[in-house]
């Protein structure tokens, strides 16, 4: 049994509201609410510090791959911080994990990219991809090959850096970007198309926009192109057939390099390690990742980058010139032990397989049993990466009024029934451990089918819809 009369909630909650500023917060509500404080966990569980369980949708934050709580993760961060807890890996100098990691990452990855830098997070790995990319192209003496195109609602970071790569413009409001740097195509919304162009055109479409888009600028001044496999935070866009195919091969004809933000998707999440490849059927130039990399155990991310890319960046620039990027903890070895420990258990779990079965059957039964519901619009993702888009009206695709705040409202009905689901403005996203199983599944289903329909009887009653 977990005790958790250890929590002081109320003075846990008052030291909150003092002193921990929060990511991505909503300053109206959060002086008046305060925080959900997550205190212990278990599985694909998560426990509040008053003891009230939750079975998590959302895996922390696209992150917890392999479940919460698990021994072998401890035992191996313990070890290795027994061992060496930290070293540099500054110029001639590394450590065990961080050189085994490295092979096990290329080795998973598509077979042009045997090399990796390490970083903490994601931000820090679109950010690294933009200044290797950058310093090639020095190397080359192509200087004015800087600029950077990304799509529209796709998400690569909230460094200021990554952030300007970001194409969701609402978060952007208040805050500066990267002047004259990024560029943006259209985001690969399916859903939301032209009226009467078929998924085929579309894709056409987008094709042809990144091209003009080249094109515009001028190629000799076009350095990368920047694209999740699936768009997480800007609403879980899956593309057209064929999209990342036809995209790679005009990013080749321009020498633009493509650099694919795995970040969510890779380590299972589409039931493959990397799905740039395996599941898209395009090469990148590099994948940046994180999250999944150690299940969110402890921050890590890596670029896994292409030797044209390394074979041109490693030549030294003049003698006792160095290659001046990195951080304080790149290739930290405790944190590489853990990616170490991480794969090692999805491997003998099966989990990719695991994915590819239940992971299928989530995406079955919300498409079944949620699509039809008044106010859901579309159902979409793949596997374990799924999202609800709820609108006023089905046929025109409107969307209900900010004041309903119908993603919020949803969520919080699931969380009032003990299941955590991500509101994302009038959508909701699901994002939960791989170690889910069927059962598991269907709870988080039937939650969210009653929570969007108890919503659907407010709104009614409120005037905020008609039904």
């Amino acid at each position: 049994m977990k005790d958790f009369s250890k929590y002081q909630t109320q003075e846990l909650h008052a030291k909150d509201l003092k002193h921990n500023m929060h990511p991505f917060t909503d300053f109206a509500t959060f002086k008046e609410e305060g925080s959900l404080i997550m205190a212990e966990s278990e599985g694909a569980y998560v426990y509040d510090t008053e003891g009230n369980k939750y079975l998590d949708g959302i895996a922390g934050l696209w992150c917890v791959n392999i479940g919460y709580a698990n021994e072998e993760m401890g035992e191996a961060m313990a070890e290795q911080t027994r061992r060496i807890p930290y070293y540099s890996s500054f110029g001639h100098l590394t450590t065990p994990p961080a050189v085994e990691l490295s092979e096990k990452l290329v080795s998973l990855a598509p077979s042009n990219l045997n090399h990796v830098f390490y970083g903490t997070g994601g931000s820090m790995s679109n950010d690294t991809a933009v200044r290797m990319i950058h310093f090639y192209f020095n190397r080359l003496g192509k200087k004015d090959k800087k600029q950077i195109i990304t799509r529209t609602d796709g998400y690569h970071g909230s460094t200021y850096l990554a952030m300007s790569l970001t194409g969701v413009e609402y978060d952007h409001i208040g805050f500066d970007l990267a002047p004259d740097l990024v560029h943006r195509v259209s985001a690969p919304n399916v859903y939301r198309r032209p009226d009467g162009m078929t998924e085929a055109e579309f894709c056409d479409f987008l094709v042809d926009e990144l091209e003009q888009k080249i094109l515009a600028i001028g190629p000799e001044r076009v350095a990368a192109f920047f694209a999740e496999p699936i768009a997480g935070a800007g609403g879980v866009l899956v593309p057209p057939a064929g999209y990342h195919k036809r995209i790679a091969d005009v990013c080749k004809k321009y020498e633009v390099f493509l650099v694919s933000d795995e970040v969510v998707t890779a380590f299972g999440r589409l039931g493959e390690m990397f799905s740039s490849e395996s599941v898209f059927g395009f090469q990148p130039d590099i994948i940046t990742c994180a999250k999944g990399l150690t299940s969110g155990y402890i921050p890590l991310s890596a670029n896994l980058i292409s030797d044209e890319i390394y074979d041109v960046i490693s030549v030294p620039q003049a003698k006792g010139a160095m290659f001046t990027h990195g951080f304080t903890y790149s290739g930290h070895p405790v944190s590489c032990a853990v990616g170490l420990k991480n794969i090692e258990i999805m491997e003998r779990m099966d989990l990719c397989n695991h994915v590819k079965k239940v992971g299928k059957y989530f995406e079955n039964q919300l498409k079944e049993k949620i699509s039809s519901l008044p106010i859901v619009g579309d159902v979409r993702g793949s596997h374990f990466m799924m999202c609800v888009e709820n609108v006023a009206n089905k046929e025109t695709k409107e969307l209900l009024p900010a004041e309903a705040e119908i993603g919020n409202r949803i969520a919080a009905k699931c969380e009032e029934a003990g299941v955590l689901i991500r509101p994302l403005a009038h959508k909701n996203i699901m994002s939960p451990p791989l170690i889910l199983n069927v059962q598991e599944v269907d709870t988080i289903v039937e939650t969210l089918h009653k929570g969007i329909c108890d919503v659907q009887d407010e709104l009614i009653r409120e005037g905020l819809w008609k039904g």
